[in-house]
C-alpha cells in the first residue's frame, strides 16, 4: 500500500485506517448505542417521562433520519470521501451525549436523540466500511472484524464507566463525561486519516470528479436478495437484543445479577463472532460465511425459548453472541465483494438505511404483540422466521465473479 510497512506486513497507513474505524465504531456505536440505555431509568425517576418516551428516541429517531439522510450520507461519501463525514458524526454524536446529559424536557430529548441518530449515519459503521474496503483487499476480512471489535468492547466498558461516573458525580455529569470522551478519543484520529492508499490516489480523483452509476446495481437481483437478507437477519437481531432485558426481567423473573452477566456473555460472544467470522471470511467463500452467520442467529433464539435455567441462558447468549458479532460485519464485504468499492458509499448508504428500519420496527413490533397476548413466544417465533427467510435469500446469493457479470451484462444492455 504504502512504503513504510510494520512488522505485520501492514502498511503505516492501514494500520491508521483499522484504528481509526476501530475508534469510532467504539464511540458511536459501542457508547452511544449500547451505553445510552443505561441511563433511562434516571430519565424516568428524576423526570417522570415513561419507559415508552424514553425507549422511544432511538426508534424513532432511526426511522426519521435513516431515509432522510442515509443515501445522501453514502453519495458524500463516493463524492467527496469518508473523512470529512466520519468527523462530523463524531462530533454530533458526542453532542448529542452532551446535550442528553443538560435537557429537561422530552422535546429536547428527542433532539439529541435526532443528533445521535445523524451521527451514527453519518460516522458511524458506513464511512469506517467505505475506508477499510478502499484500504484492504485480501484480509479485508481480518481488518473489519478488528474494526468491529469496537463496538464491543465499547458495549462491554460503557456500563461499567457510566455505573462509576453516575456513583461519583452523577447521571448528568456522567452523560456530559462520556461526550466529551467520545470525542477525545475519536476525532484525532479521524482527522489525520486517509482516504485513499496511495497507488488509488490518482483513480480516485477520476472517481470523484465523475461517480461509478448506481443504476446497474440497483437493477441486479443481488442487490435485492443482499437487502432483503441483511434487513431480516438485522431485524431479527435487534428484536431481540431490544427486548432481551425485558424479558428476562419482567417475564422470566430471572435476577438481575444473572440478567447482567447473560449480557455480559452476548457481548463477549460478539467479539468472538467479529475475529471469527473475519478470519473465515477471508478464507472461505463469503457467501457461504454469510448463510452461517444467518442461520447461527435463527439457531440461537429458539434456545431462549426452551432455556429452563443459567446454563440454557449462557448458551443462547454465547451463540447469540457470536451472530450478532459477524452480522454486521459481513454485509459490507459481501457489498465489496459483489459490487465493488467505487459505488460502496451509496450502496451501503441504502442498505444501512433499510436495515435501519428493520432494526427500529422490530423490536417495537415484538413488544406491541408481548402486550396484546401476553407472551414473548409468538413475537420471538416472528423473530426466528425472520431470520430464517434472510438465510434463504443470502442462499441465492451469486458469488462475486457471476455477479459482477451479470452487472456488466445490464450495463451493457
Amino acid at each position: 500500500m504504502s512504503g513504510d510497512t510494520t512488522a505485520g506486513g501492514l502498511s503505516r497507513g492501514q494500520v491508521h485506517v483499522a484504528a481509526t474505524s476501530f475508534l469510532a465504531l467504539f464511540a458511536i456505536v459501542g457508547v452511544a448505542l449500547y451505553g445510552l440505555p443505561y441511563f433511562y431509568d434516571f430519565f424516568v425517576r428524576e423526570y417522570g417521562w415513561t419507559r415508552q418516551q424514553v425507549t422511544s428516541g432511538n426508534a424513532y429517531s432511526k426511522l426519521l433520519v435513516g431515509p432522510l439522510f442515509g443515501f445522501a450520507a453514502g453519495w458524500f461519501v463516493d463524492r467527496f470521501g469518508p473523512r470529512r463525514l466520519m468527523l462530523a458524526g463524531i462530533l454530533m454524536a458526542g453532542l448529542a451525549l452532551i446535550g442528553l446529559g443538560l435537557v429537561s424536557s422530552i422535546a429536547l430529548f428527542y433532539v439529541c436523540y435526532l443528533l445521535n441518530a445523524l451521527g451514527y449515519v453519518c460516522g458511524g459503521p458506513l464511512p469506517a466500511q467505505v475506508l477499510l474496503s478502499r484500504w484492504f483487499d485480501r484480509s479485508r476480512g481480518k481488518a473489519m472484524g478488528f474494526a468491529y471489535l469496537g463496538i464491543g468492547i465499547g458495549g462491554t466498558i460503557v456500563p461499567l464507566l457510566a455505573w462509576w461516573l453516575t456513583s461519583t458525580f452523577g447521571w448528568h455529569t456522567a452523560l456530559v463525561t462520556l461526550g466529551v470522551l467520545m470525542l477525545i478519543i475519536a476525532l484525532p484520529m479521524a482527522w489525520f486519516v486517509e482516504e485513499w492508499p496511495p497507488h488509488a490516489r490518482h483513480a480516485s480523483d477520476g472517481a470523484a470528479a465523475s461517480l461509478e452509476p448506481l443504476a446497474p446495481v440497483l437493477r441486479s437481483p443481488a442487490f435485492y436478495l443482499l437487502l432483503v437478507g441483511s434487513m431480516c437477519s438485522i431485524g431479527a437481531v435487534g428484536g431481540t437484543m431490544q427486548n432481551l432485558k425485558l424479558f428476562l426481567s419482567l417475564d422470566g423473573h430471572y435476577d438481575q445479577a444473572l440478567i447482567a452477566r447473560v449480557l455480559s456473555v452476548v457481548l463477549a460472544g460478539s467479539l468472538i463472532g467479529r475475529i471469527v467470522m473475519g478470519y473465515l471470511a477471508d478464507r472461505w467463500v463469503r457467501k457461504y460465511v454469510m448463510l452461517l452467520i444467518y442461520l447461527i442467529v435463527a439457531s440461537s433464539i429458539p434456545l431462549l425459548l426452551v432455556a429452563s435455567g443459567p446454563g440454557g441462558l449462557y448458551l443462547f447468549a454465547l451463540s447469540f453472541g457470536i451472530g450478532l458479532g459477524g452480522d454486521y460485519m459481513i454485509i459490507p464485504l459481501i457489498a465489496a465483494d459483489l459490487f465493488g468499492v467505487r459505488s460502496l458509499g451509496r450502496l451501503m448508504g441504502i442498505v444501512l438505511t433499510a436495515d435501519g428500519i428493520a432494526e427500529a420496527i422490530m423490536p417495537m413490533a415484538v413488544a406491541t404483540i408481548r402486550d396484546r397476548t401476553g407472551s414473548y413466544d409468538p413475537g420471538f417465533v416472528l423473530l426466528i422466521g425472520l431470520a430464517i427467510v434472510g438465510a434463504l435469500a443470502v442462499t441465492l446469493l451469486p458469488r462475486s465473479g457471476e455477479a459482477r457479470s451479470e452487472r456488466t451484462a445490464v450495463a451493457g444492455h
